[in-house]
């Protein structure tokens, strides 16, 4: 399937389409701060180095990288290393393992589960925890003596079960509701309920009003809670946290790093999980370490951040997208291909949306269509550096493939990347003809030029999974859970990027076109495109439970995928500008390890 959009002047751009676009609607060692330094003390010039010419060029002037390749080369720890502490953390794994064996009480169970996801320790129990979700799925229908007349246990259970891709309905809070549809009076002091209903309110699908409107319910009791109530100092901790950002919304590695700290102070907390925890985001951290260190000498030797000194010089950024969508730590292979994915998918966006003319990316384009190796020499040097790159990427993945499971997937990548080159050209010549957009025209390109089908196409092909149907239908349509994820993923980039991206001369972004074409605000255009963030939320929580050809974890990746651009997103460009919070951030995941308490 294809769709095709029709511009006066323009030739018709043809992608492959995911099942729905029809009825799209808009409805240890030192560690130390490091310097981030200003656009203006290192803002590039509009000329490559490698070849001078005459040709007017734009320059995004972006900063030098804040993560010096000596700096990150001269990290280290022990944690994986050091047998004591890894035995100690075996150890501690298969008492929490017979833990969850040996309990009896389903909401015990669910709340053990529970802790152990927000902990960042659920890798290492999947077999447990999926067995437990299957007999509690199984075992759910009727009125169970546990869950009857506990909104906190039903939440609970709806958001696991839902979250592990389990069909529950709304209904089960049919019982919580009064006649005219608000949350019965007697629950309005069950704040650890209300939290709960608000938090799995989140996984909620299309349609599902009731608990559409449970959520706005909760979170106006919560909100009184917040103002009068200061005795459950943790809970009120949860609360907070959950405002800020859903749980079903955040980046796990760091919701595990937050966790810790609040889980420490829980007079509550079991010493025993709390002592796994810590260990295991320890030695997960070493682990991501020596992944960016490798990625590090990568970019390095493969010389592009050097050559292309228009292009953001951004592997850091690039890795901790890999790291937040390959989860499992022992997925090292996989992360550091997608790191190099993503490192291309850089060079070539700031290709077309910076450097590039018009008639160089027509050339371009047709030539990464027909991956035609002998044509490079029509191009500039700065396209033939960057071609060579990825074609011998792609190639060297393919001969992998073609080695161990005997399948040629050429023509499976080449189409995702091909994709993108098509429709970062349609939005180079909306720029030089100054043409603007519709949003629906904007978004049935941008959900391809955001690149998250490239991300995930290499993905589906790191899950271990691939069959030849599955192939053949990624190439005729692209699942529908990618067109939701890079939806999402492109407005809330739009929301974090579009005032840098106008400020330099780039295509009006999904803001920009709601506001031309309805005549709103900006602040009425962030308003809409927060409601379409909303419901392709809706749309992702459906795919998950749909029966595929796809493997959960592919699955899991792509939601992963919108999770990143919401955490690199939700307050500015944390892409293009590293600056102090995302610094930060990056410095909890990688670098500082969190010590044991005395």
């Amino acid at each position: 399937m294809a769709f095709c959009l029709f511009i006066s002047s323009f030739p018709m751009c043809s992608f492959p389409i995911h099942s729905k676009l029809k009825s799209f609607s808009y409805n240890g060692s030192s560690f130390h701060r490091l310097t981030v330094f200003s656009a203006s003390q290192s803002a590039v010039t509009n000329k490559t180095s490698i070849e001078d010419d005459s040709k007017i060029r734009r320059s995004a002037n972006y900063h030098r990288p804040i993560w010096d390749y000596d700096y990150v080369q001269s990290l280290r720890d022990g944690f994986v290393q050091d047998e004591s502490y890894n035995e100690r953390a075996s150890n501690l794994q298969e008492e929490v393992r017979m833990m969850l064996g040996n309990m009896v009480d389903s909401l015990e169970k669910l709340e053990l589960i529970d802790t152990l996801q927000r902990l960042g320790l659920s890798h290492h129990f999947e077999a447990e925890i999926n067995k437990t979700l299957k007999n509690i799925s199984t075992d759910r229908i009727g009125t169970a003596a546990w869950k009857k007349d506990n909104l906190y246990a039903t939440a609970l259970e709806f958001r696991l079960l839902r979250q592990h891709g389990y069909k529950v309905d709304q209904d089960v809070f049919t019982c919580f509701m009064d006649d005219v549809g608000n949350i019965k009076s007697s629950l309005n002091q069950d704040f650890k309920g209300l939290l709960n209903l608000y938090e799995a309110s989140y996984l909620l699908l299309e349609g599902e009003t009731m608990l559409e409107n449970a959520r706005e319910l909760a979170a106006k009791l919560l909100k009184q809670y917040l103002k009068e109530n200061n005795d459950d100092q943790y809970l009120r901790v949860l609360v907070d946290h959950a405002f800020e950002l859903p749980l079903h919304w955040r980046l796990p590695r760091l919701e595990a790093r937050w966790f810790i700290d609040v889980y420490e102070k829980n007079k509550d907390k079991n010493p025993i999980i709390l002592e796994l925890a810590i260990l295991d985001y320890n030695i997960v951290q070493s682990i991501h370490l020596e992944d960016f260190r490798y990625a590090s000498t990568w970019w390095k030797e493969l010389g592009l951040g050097e050559k292309l000194g228009f292009a953001r010089d951004r592997i850091m950024s690039n890795f901790l997208w890999s790291a937040g969508m390959v989860t499992n730590p022992q997925d090292t292979k996989s992360r550091r291909i997608q790191t190099k994915v993503n490192a291309l998918l850089t060079c070539v966006d700031d290709v077309y949306d910076v450097y590039g003319t018009l008639d160089e990316l027509e050339l371009f384009t047709d030539i990464v269509e027909r991956w035609d190796i002998n044509a490079i020499q029509r191009l500039p040097n700065f396209m033939k550096i960057y071609y060579l790159a990825l074609y011998n990427f792609i190639n060297e993945i393919a001969f992998d493939i073609l080695k161990e499971q005997g399948i040629d997937v050429i023509p499976f990548l080449k189409k995702p990347w091909t994709d993108l080159c098509k429709a970062y050209l349609l939005e180079a010549k909306w720029y030089y003809s100054g043409y603007t957009p519709t949003l629906k025209e904007y978004l049935d390109n941008a959900w391809i030029s955001v690149t998250g089908h490239v991300m995930l196409a290499h993905t589906y092909l790191a899950t271990h999974h691939i069959t030849e149907e599955g192939l053949r239908n990624f190439q005729e349509y692209y699942p529908d859970i990618i067109y939701h994820a890079n939806i999402l993923a492109r407005l809330l980039n739009d929301l974090g990027t579009s005032s840098y991206e106008l400020k330099r001369g780039d295509v009006p972004k999904s803001i920009q076109c709601y506001m031309y074409e309805s005549g709103a605000s900006e602040e009425e255009a962030r308003e809409h495109i927060w409601k379409l963030i909303d419901a392709e939320w809706k749309k992702m929580n459906k795919d998950q439970m749909t029966e595929s050809l796809f493997s959960r974890k592919f699955f899991e990746r792509a939601i992963s995928h919108a999770r990143v651009a919401l955490m690199i997103y939700q307050k500015d460009d944390g892409f293009g500008i590293e600056g102090n919070e995302f610094e930060d951030k990056v410095l909890s995941l990688f670098v500082h390890p969190i010590f044991l308490p005395k």
